[in-house]
């Protein structure tokens, strides 16, 4: 599996956390991916082959462009042959002002937005091997669509503060930041989020836990749980079960016996 990421221009750093490309190939055979939670929505384009979304009564194929929202539990797809994928990983505040669009609750949505018109020149340039101009294509549309954002709104400094605290902001402090009242606050955060502050929070985190327990599965959980501002383990082992299934240590002892270039626990989701 080959993976890159490509940080945004200067402009997008306060809305966009990364344009990606991901190249799998796995032949003939099924290839099942699961695809854990984070505090990001992903607008996904692919190329090459079909993808599904994965239910425990059957699969729906998707198309290209879809849109994960925020996930409260691992997804899971599956493909086969070689998939190619540009991704954009927004902060989940911010696709509403960049798309117009929610970015919804429960993952995965069918996207009916204009940005589908790039599907046909992303095809061309990924058929051709030329990344870089597929991810100057993306660029480009969310620069243009950047432009249109007021930085001044209660969503955008909402979520600066959020980004700047990690996730250890609580809702009265994020409240504050955004000179607003936690009430139209939360109302406002989870129309455009499908999640309330400390969801969100929560998500961010988690996140943050998991990577650090992937690249350091030796990690003081007692230690890591002070860090990211968790009461204590139990709340940290509790949050990381209720969105990743498994508790910190058991996905510590899974990271500790992966291959140096396993690909079974990122698919689509890289920090």
């Amino acid at each position: 599996m080959q993976h890159q990421e490509f940080a945004p221009p200067e402009q997008l750093r306060d809305t966009i956390k990364c344009f990606w490309y991901n190249n799998r190939d796995v032949g003939a055979e099924l290839s099942i991916f699961e695809v854990p939670p984070d505090g990001f929505a992903e607008i996904i384009f692919y190329f090459g082959t079909t993808l599904s979304l994965v239910y425990p009564d059957g699969r729906q194929e998707l198309p290209s462009p879809f849109m994960m929202g925020l996930l409260d539990k691992p997804a899971v797809f599956h493909t086969e042959n070689r998939l190619q994928i540009i991704g954009i990983r927004c902060f989940p505040w911010t696709v509403f002002d960049l798309l117009g669009l929610p970015s919804g609750k429960g993952g995965v949505r069918v996207l009916e937005h204009p940005i589908a018109q790039l599907q046909p020149l992303l095809n061309e340039y990924i058929g051709a091997g030329n990344i870089t101009a597929a991810i100057d294509t993306v660029t480009e549309y969310f620069v243009k669509a950047r432009e249109h954002i007021a930085t001044e709104s209660m969503l955008f400094k909402a979520g600066l503060a959020m980004q700047k605290a990690k996730g250890a902001l609580s809702v009265s402090g994020v409240a504050a930041a955004a000179h607003a009242t936690v009430r139209t606050l939360e109302r406002t955060f989870k129309q455009s989020s499908g999640y309330s502050v400390k969801d969100v929070s929560g998500l961010m985190r988690f996140e943050q836990a998991r990577n650090q327990l992937w690249l350091h599965p030796q990690t003081n959980l007692a230690g890591l749980a002070h860090e990211l501002g968790y009461t204590d383990q139990s709340h940290l082992s509790r949050e990381f079960k209720r969105y990743s299934g498994t508790t910190p240590a058991a996905f510590a002892r899974k990271a500790k016996g992966r291959q140096v270039a396993s690909d079974d626990f990122v698919a689509f989701v890289q920090s």
